[in-house]
């Protein structure tokens, strides 16, 4: 993998760019793994723990936008 650096010192811009970009593949990320992890079986409680924040945390803010896993 080829590693890019970007000074914000240099493009406060490209720097910034560069953050939404990340959180939004992220956010991405995070949500296939949730829908993954609860079609495997994985509970509320599992899937917090692995994201290090409580399981109510996790349920408020992830219950709603992944698909619930089908029986």
């Amino acid at each position: 993998m080829t590693e890019s650096k970007i000074d914000p010192t240099e493009d406060p811009e490209a720097a910034l760019a560069s953050v939404v970009a990340l959180r939004r593949m992220a956010d991405q990320l995070e949500l296939q793994a949730v829908a993954e992890a609860l079609k495997r079986g994985w509970s509320w409680s599992q899937i917090a723990m692995a994201l290090g924040v409580s399981k109510q945390a996790a349920h408020k803010r992830l219950s709603g936008l992944v698909e619930p896993p089908k029986k």
